[in-house]
């Protein structure tokens, strides 16, 4: 008879799941800038980002306002063998008539407590963190402010409403005057719940209250709160889902009691969700519906007694107490007496089970509403099952002997792919909110901290302007013969003395050789009115142990590799001219001939090194006895640039690589070229500047993470430009800071994996990816997932942390390329041409690397008129081109 009396109170799965799919809705909205000021489940922006990583410790206070009674904690948090929690508490009564008074009144009772608590810790004399849970509505723009949207759970103080509450609390211990107190954080009562549980449980992502009221907060994407700047990382969402219903989207659901309750209330109209299933009405809920019985004869013989009609009489814990599976029958005797009805054992199982419906309602509307948010945590991170830890907290859940079983079997029948695990916060919100305010406080040291490390990359103007005036040194030093040898930037003379002149003919080889793969060419240049430029390529790999081998094995791979071209071209009778763009410090004595300095970029092998590379190929052609070849030039990767570039504007009179290593060359006076015979003309110079620096002219603004990866390195000691720049090592260096800051506890609670100790796992790449804010890909990479024991945790740390950061390290590789003008320190009007490596990861194509090297470019010569052009088509086409001047040169002598 109850059951069909109370039919509308009994939802199916089906209807829980519809209500799932309207709160999924409201979330949306409520995230959405263009819906949420008509939304009514206002997803608020919390400010918090991170939950405690174990590395947390200090000395804080904490303050809970949120229902009758008021709570003050002092929380230690220490490490001395393994992080521990001291806590001590007093708990202050909050009267009616403060409550509904004036906002001026209230906040000068909370800070009379807050002094008086003080006193009895003997701290009134310390400034320490304080974090204050404030259990209403608020709308945050930062941590530490709160603006009150509307007063809930009978607290009606004037004045308050639209106001910061930090600031109120401020002014009303400013105007005691007898302590002080640094508020760092105002946080929701379901915040702080997960706050505390994240301590126990890095899982823990949901914060649940079903106590006096009812809310919850999840850790949403920022990619998806439209109302707060940046799409990285994660922010805390108070969702106040007690407004849920507000708009009339739950009208279907509400029953006359719920109406009756709401007419009734001090917010008529408002929170309808939460007057359907929170501990402040649960109680009265149930006295309606024994009157109504009552009335209609259904209960009590139909006696109606005053108490029965008195609101307030018939509280939750009632409910609590009647449901309790042994003595459950005799509270109801017990309690039904004290109300004036005797009831017979009848009555009292009648009410026993409206007590369950309306308690199992409240259960499993808000299994639906979890379930929402479950769904759209799995949703977020893109998996077929979700794995989360829910903090719970709240008088009902907690003192309900049937309520958490309820809502636990509900919540994973709605939600069947999620593994869901409930944590009962034992400690309250308040620890929360010091654990906000201690994770507040380690944020911010460590940001102090990291910007003080990182600010040895942000290079002033000044000190670029120092930088550029010691590369023209350099540079003088590298051109005169007297300096020469003792020069660190080379100035290498290329002998190639004029760009294209658009009269090139011909079929022509190429060999780009500058890194782990090796690209043969044939290129078939037409000339006319229509010139065009046909190019046919293989690409092969150099594997590490050819690279550093011996010199005869390096060279008989790329014979091999010319081999298997010319049979895929099928022109292995034809003796074509050949260029071979040789990436590497090298001293020309004629177009072709080169004497290989020393090697970079990971190549060692033996034998090469003060030998002409031409030379090695020729004799590596004749031991294989297949083929014949007329070797033209040899050229640097940067004069293959410049000379592609060159083909299409004839302008072009530089060359600039920015990919695993770095180096640029340019047309230089004859008459400034003491290393060559003659004045007349010009000549390309190749500037070799990757060794900028290995003289010491740069320690001033090296930094120990430049050190650390110069001194692992290959060369150490050589190179110190290029490692300061280049694609080979910005990963590296990054790695290294990474180490540092964990060791120093800024990043994966203090802990380096053995991953994270390899060298080169942090590739360049990543670098990219980060700047191009795609970070996430990054979490499905196998390297970054070995980086801890805590995979997504920790990458997700690692993101979050370092994209603040690593814009930072690049600039200053992207600032010390500004030293291009000084190239052409003659030819200032120079038109400037850029190109990528054939590597995995170019850094020209960076948008921010482009940009600001384009910028400080503009800012360090601003008399000079540069143009920079990507080269598409590498370096192996300009050795072509090469070759092809080479050839007309050749020619027009004979």
């Amino acid at each position: 008879q109850i059951d069909k009396y109370l039919y509308a109170m009994r939802l199916s799965d089906e209807t829980l799941i519809d209500i799932m799919a309207r709160f999924r809705r409201e979330m949306k909205n409520g995230l959405s800038r263009d819906f949420n000021p008509t939304a009514t489940v206002k997803m608020l922006p919390t400010f918090v980002r991170s939950i405690p990583d174990g590395s947390e410790k200090g000395d804080f206070i904490a303050l809970d306002l949120g229902g009758s009674y008021f709570r003050i904690l002092r929380v230690k948090v220490s490490h001395e063998k393994k992080q521990t929690v001291q806590m001590e508490s007093e708990i202050y009564n909050t009267p009616e008539d403060i409550m509904h008074g004036s906002g001026t009144r209230l906040f000068d009772h909370v800070a009379e407590c807050l002094g008086d608590f003080m006193e009895k810790q003997q701290i009134k004399d310390k400034k320490l963190p304080v974090g204050f849970t404030f259990s209403f509505p608020c709308r945050q723009s930062k941590l530490d402010e709160g603006i009150l949207i509307t007063w809930t759970k009978r607290f009606k103080a004037s004045g308050v409403e639209g106001a910061d509450v930090v600031r109120l609390l401020n002014r009303a211990i400013k105007k005691r005057g007898d302590y002080d107190a640094d508020i760092m954080a105002v946080v929701n009562d379901t915040v702080g719940t997960m706050m505390t549980c994240g301590f126990d449980d890095q899982r823990c992502e949901v914060g649940l209250i079903i106590g006096t009221g009812t809310n919850a907060c999840y850790m949403e994407e920022m990619r998806h709160i439209d109302l707060v700047e940046g799409d990285e990382g994660r922010m805390c969402i108070n969702t106040e889902w007690g407004a849920f219903g507000d708009d009339g989207s739950l009208e279907d659901i509400r029953t006359e009691f719920d109406r009756e309750i709401d007419r009734g209330s001090l917010n008529p109209g408002k929170q309808l969700f939460e007057k359907m299933v929170s501990g402040l009405y649960m109680g009265e809920l149930v006295r309606l519906i024994l009157v109504k019985m009552a009335k209609e004869g259904l209960l009590f013989e139909g006696r109606i007694t005053p108490e029965l009609l008195t609101k307030g009489k018939f509280e939750t814990k009632h409910v609590s107490a009647i449901e309790k599976s042994k003595e459950g029958l005799n509270k109801a005797k017990e309690i039904l007496t004290r109300l004036g009805v005797e009831p017979s054992h009848e009555d009292c199982i009648a009410v026993q089970h409206v007590c369950t419906i309306v308690s199992f309602r409240s259960a499993n509307l808000v299994a639906s509403t979890l379930g929402a948010i479950l769904n759209q945590l799995r949703d977020n991170k893109g998996v077929g099952r979700l794995r989360t830890t829910v903090g719970v907290d709240g008088s009902l859940y907690k003192m309900h002997p049937q309520y958490a079983r309820r809502l636990h079997k509900t919540t994973r029948r709605l939600v069947p792919d999620s593994e869901v695990r409930f944590l009962l916060s034992e400690s309250g919100s308040g620890k929360g909110a010091a654990m906000v305010t201690a994770v507040a406080y380690r944020l911010s040291e460590q940001h102090r901290l990291i910007d003080e490390t990182l600010a040895e990359f942000k290079l002033t103007h000044e000190q670029l302007l120092q930088v550029k005036k010691r590369m023209r040194a350099e540079m003088e030093a590298g051109l005169k013969k007297k300096t020469h040898e003792t020069a660190k930037v080379k100035m290498l003379p290329t002998f190639v003395r004029s760009t294209p002149d658009g009269t090139e003919n011909g079929d022509f080889l190429a060999l780009d050789l500058g890194g782990t793969n090796f690209r043969v060419l044939l290129v078939k240049i037409r000339s006319g009115k229509r010139r065009t430029v046909e190019m046919h390529n293989k690409i092969y790999a150099i594997p590490i142990e050819v690279m550093q081998g011996t010199g005869e094995e390096l060279f008989d791979h790329i014979v091999t590799c010319i081999s298997d071209f010319l049979d895929y071209m099928g022109i292995k009778g034809a003796r074509l001219p050949l260029g071979f763009t040789f990436s590497f410090p090298c001293k020309q004595t004629s177009l072709d001939a080169g004497i290989l300095l020393n090697w970079t970029k990971g190549f060692k092998a033996t034998d090469c090194e003060g030998e002409d590379v031409v030379y090695l190929l020729r004799e590596g052609i004749k031991r294989r006895e297949e083929f014949d070849l007329d070797v033209v030039a040899v050229v640097n990767d940067t004069v293959g640039t410049m000379m592609t570039c060159a083909y299409e504007d004839p302008n072009c009179e530089i060359g600039l690589i920015v990919g695993t290593g770095s180096n640029a060359c340019y047309m230089e006076e004859m008459r400034n070229i003491e290393m060559v015979d003659g004045e007349q003309g010009r000549m390309c110079v190749n500037t070799e500047w990757g060794a900028f620096g290995d003289n010491g002219c740069l320690d001033d603004i090296r930094t120990i993470y430049d050190k650390a990866v110069d001194d692992y390195s290959l060369n150490a000691g050589k190179q110190r430009y290029e490692k300061m720049i280049s694609g080979m090592y910005l990963g590296e260096i990054v790695r290294n800071i990474l180490i540092d800051f964990t060791k120093r506890g800024f990043l994966f609670r203090g802990q380096i994996s053995e991953t994270l100790k390899t060298r080169h796992i942090f590739e360049t790449k990543f670098l990219s990816q980060i700047e191009r804010k795609s970070w996430r890909a990054l979490l499905g990479s196998p390297e970054i997932i070995l980086l801890s024991a805590r995979a997504r945790a920790c990458a997700e740390g690692l993101f979050t942390t370092s994209s603040e950061f690593l814009a930072v390290v690049t600039a200053k590789s992207w600032e010390g390329l500004s030293r291009i003008p000084i190239l052409c320190p003659w030819q200032c009007y120079a038109r400037q041409m850029l190109r990528d490596l054939p590597h995995p990861l170019p850094l020209f194509p960076f948008c921010s690397f482009s940009r600001i090297m384009h910028q400080t470019v503009k800012d360090l010569a601003p008399n000079c008129d540069v143009t920079f052009l990507l080269s598409e088509d590498g370096s192996g086409k300009g050795a072509a081109l090469i070759t092809a001047v080479g050839c007309r040169l050749r020619d027009a002598e004979q």
